[in-house]
This record gives C-alpha cells, sequence and structure tokens, in this order.
C-alpha cells in the first residue's frame, strides 16, 4: 500500500512539475500582457492544485490534509478573481488595446458575433 500512495504521490508532483514548466514557457514567450496572465493563471490552479493533491496523498489523511484542501480551496477561488482583477487593470490602463484585442463598445454586437460563430459550428 505504501508503494501505490509513493507511485501516486509521485505521479501528482510530477504532472504539476510539468504545468509549471509549461506555464513559464508561456509567460515568457508571449508578448502580450493579457496571454501571459492567462498563461500565469491557469499553470497557478492547476499546478497548485496537482502539486498539494501529491502532497495530501503522501501525508495521508490527517489534520495536515485538511489545511492542505483548505488551502487548494482557497487557491480556487483567490485566483481567478485576481486575474480577473489584473485583466480589468489591463484593458482600463492600456491606451493601445485596439491593437492586441477586439473590444466592443455594445454588447450586442458581441452576441451577434458570437451567435454566428455557433450557428456555423452547428453547421460543420
Amino acid at each position: 500500500m505504501e508503494w501505490l500512495r509513493l507511485v501516486t504521490g509521485t505521479a501528482f508532483l510530477l504532472a504539476g512539475l510539468i504545468i509549471f514548466t509549461v506555464e513559464i514557457y508561456g509567460v515568457f514567450h508571449m508578448d502580450y500582457a493579457l496571454n501571459r496572465m492567462q498563461a500565469a493563471a491557469m499553470g497557478d490552479t492547476l499546478g497548485i492544485s496537482l502539486s498539494l493533491v501529491g502532497l495530501m496523498i503522501f501525508s495521508g489523511f490527517n489534520m495536515t490534509t485538511l489545511k492542505i484542501v483548505l488551502i487548494v480551496v482557497f487557491l480556487w477561488f483567490s485566483s481567478p478573481v485576481s486575474s480577473h482583477l489584473l485583466a480589468r487593470l489591463e484593458v482600463t490602463t492600456n491606451e493601445d488595446i485596439d491593437k492586441k484585442a477586439t473590444v466592443y463598445d455594445d454588447l450586442e454586437v458581441l452576441e451577434a458575433e458570437y451567435d454566428r460563430a455557433s450557428d456555423r459550428e452547428e453547421r460543420l
């Protein structure tokens, strides 16, 4: 049983390490701030979660595991909120946002474009 815990915990830790490696590559090789933020946010959420699950498996079922579960829950709530705030800051303060992204002043235009795209996908 110990070998199973060791192998499973190691697999989760290695998966988290691989996610962190991909995240670092994305952060340093993407040229726009919102793309970098997306890579960092997704990598942090998944990489930290996988790593902490691996640590929970190594720890067994005790109070430490409960604390790690609470850390995972906190990170799952706080990471998307902080990423959203950073994205809004970038959109608000960047004067050249039109060169890098499509900005919709009217939400109805965006919804119509989304409907056309989804209709096109349904036909395929």
